[in-house]
């Protein structure tokens, strides 16, 4: 869900939440962007966002997909993570990536644009936050981040952390590796839609470098059609067989019109409500 125009209010998105989950739908995502239209236009907070979500639901997981970590202060990310954890009584989800658009999220405030530095940020950030959250005596020395010790309370509801998924563009195998360390991957490709046998391609993959034996969420983007609950499910149903976890409608303006960043652009703002009124893909 990209909390851009409209969505930028945290009313507005909190009431979509709610009925998101009277409509059914396990779980709310937001998109965690500063900028994205250097033209202008509104953005939302993500954790400000997150917040009202949380406030106004009671089942449903809640997340960023995703925080792009390298520009966000790893000690600053982890307490905001677990406040939020505490106010939604352990329902949420960090998702997790190095960013993009990069000259709009990073260059335009003079941060850090270079892929593989950004990807250094990432993986150091997230043993920053990690670290934070086990509420143990905590010290850390890297290339970007230097933290005394320290222990940071309190730790989060979950047990034995917030679950973490990683996002990264497929077929680049480096992210996929640093998925395979946490909870979850989001696979992504900007050229054309991942299908049923990319997923199988990225999970065969990832499972080379599992070590750990908890439960790995695989999480799949797509669109199905809401005014018919038994094609969706036939859409999802060969991503389920190969191994995905989770199907996160898209419901971004893409769908509904193309998008431009032209000021006379109009949000498809109630198009997107009924997406969400509509309910999940169902057999």
């Amino acid at each position: 869900m990209p909390i851009f125009d409209a969505y930028a209010d945290p009313n507005r998105v909190a009431q979509l939440a709610r009925d998101a989950e009277a409509a059914g739908w396990d779980g709310f995502f937001i998109w965690d962007h500063i900028l994205f239209d250097p033209h202008g236009l509104d953005v939302g907070d993500p954790w400000v966002v997150l917040s009202a979500v949380a406030a106004a639901t009671e089942r449903i997981t809640i997340g960023t997909l995703v925080t792009p970590l390298p520009r966000r202060r790893p000690w600053v990310l982890a307490r905001q993570a677990v406040s939020l954890d505490q106010l939604s009584n352990g329902r949420l989800v960090l998702g997790v990536g190095i960013g993009d658009p990069v000259e709009v999220e990073f260059g335009a405030f003079g941060e850090e644009t270079g892929t593989k530095e950004r990807a250094r940020m990432l993986d150091e950030g997230l043993d920053v936050v990690t670290g934070l959250w086990s509420g143990e005596p905590f010290g850390y020395e890297g290339r970007h981040y230097h933290l005394g010790e320290m222990r940071f309370k309190p730790t989060p509801v979950q047990s034995p952390r917030i679950p973490i998924w990683v996002a990264g563009a497929w077929p680049n195998l480096a992210p996929m590796r640093r998925a395979a360390r946490w909870d979850g991957v989001v696979p992504l490709r900007w050229e054309k839609p991942l299908g049923p046998s990319d997923l199988q391609s990225i999970l065969g993959y990832i499972g080379q470098f599992r070590t750990m034996s908890q439960p790995f969420e695989v999480v799949h983007s797509g669109s199905t059609p809401g005014d018919g609950p038994s094609r969706g499910a036939e859409i999802v149903a060969p991503f389920e067989a190969v191994g995905a976890t989770w199907w996160v409608e898209d419901v971004g303006p893409e769908r509904f019109r193309p998008f431009t960043f032209d000021a006379s652009y109009v949000w498809p703002v109630e198009e997107m409500a009924e997406r969400v009124r509509q309910g999940p893909p169902r057999g």
